[in-house]
């Protein structure tokens, strides 16, 4: 079993009218397709307004809790574990009024192999659709700079039957009838959202080997996502 980062990599290449049709975005936020998202990237996240309403923005991937003294430190808090996000203090705040979902493609883990190289997988939903990540986020600032960060993190869990053979981890994935429980900024109670932090079925994944570009976040089109074996 390899010890790799927990979800490092993910992909976003659905147009912004699937993915506002599918968060039931009232106004579409453009972009372009990505295949090979990064940590400290801007990444694409749905959140709801104190009015009650979704609504995307885009947020830097790498969670700067409100009280750091350094942004630095988001580098460190790509993923945080489902097991301890509403008691770890770098995470609780945000578990209870700052939930939010990630859209995605795809995302990437990787299996080791003979020798030293490490086999990447791209892991799909079946029909080609998307996921939406369990996600919480911060806004950071530092007065004296005179800077603001808005920043996320992506919640993983246990793995599933099919990507344990990849990996120990994978992310949380939030199905659309929970989209309105997750988001909600009223509800602070960890037993009413613990369950939605169980792995999905594998049954819902597709997975297929890639080639080792996607090792490199300078490598960023479909060639990335292309059933390669190494």
């Amino acid at each position: 079993m390899i010890k790799y980062i927990m979800c490092g990599r993910f992909g976003l290449w659905a147009n912004p009218k699937q993915v506002s049709d599918h968060f039931q975005l009232q106004e579409p936020l453009p972009f372009t397709p990505r295949y090979n998202i990064a940590p400290s990237q801007e990444v694409l996240a749905v959140g709801q307004t104190r009015e009650g309403q979704r609504k995307a923005a885009w947020l830097r991937w790498g969670l700067v809790p409100h009280w750091a003294k350094d942004e630095k430190v988001g580098y460190k808090m790509i993923n945080a574990r489902a097991e301890t996000i509403f008691t770890k203090p770098a995470y609780k705040a945000a578990a209870k009024r700052h939930r939010c979902l990630i859209p995605a493609s795809c995302f990437f883990e990787w299996q080791r192999t003979e020798g030293k190289k490490k086999q990447p997988y791209c892991i799909r939903p079946k029909n080609e659709g998307l996921f939406a990540f369990a996600g919480l986020w911060e806004h950071w600032q530092d007065e004296e700079a005179d800077r603001k960060i808005d920043s996320c993190t992506i919640v993983t869990t246990r793995a599933n039957e099919a990507v344990a053979e990849l990996h120990d981890r994978m992310p949380v994935i939030i199905g659309k009838a929970d989209f309105d429980l997750w988001l909600d900024r009223s509800l602070e109670d960890p037993e009413r959202l613990q369950p939605l932090l169980e792995p999905v079925s594998s049954q819902e994944l597709e997975l297929y080997p890639v080639g080792l570009e996607v090792n490199s976040p300078a490598n960023d089109s479909k060639e990335v996502i292309k059933e390669r074996k190494i």
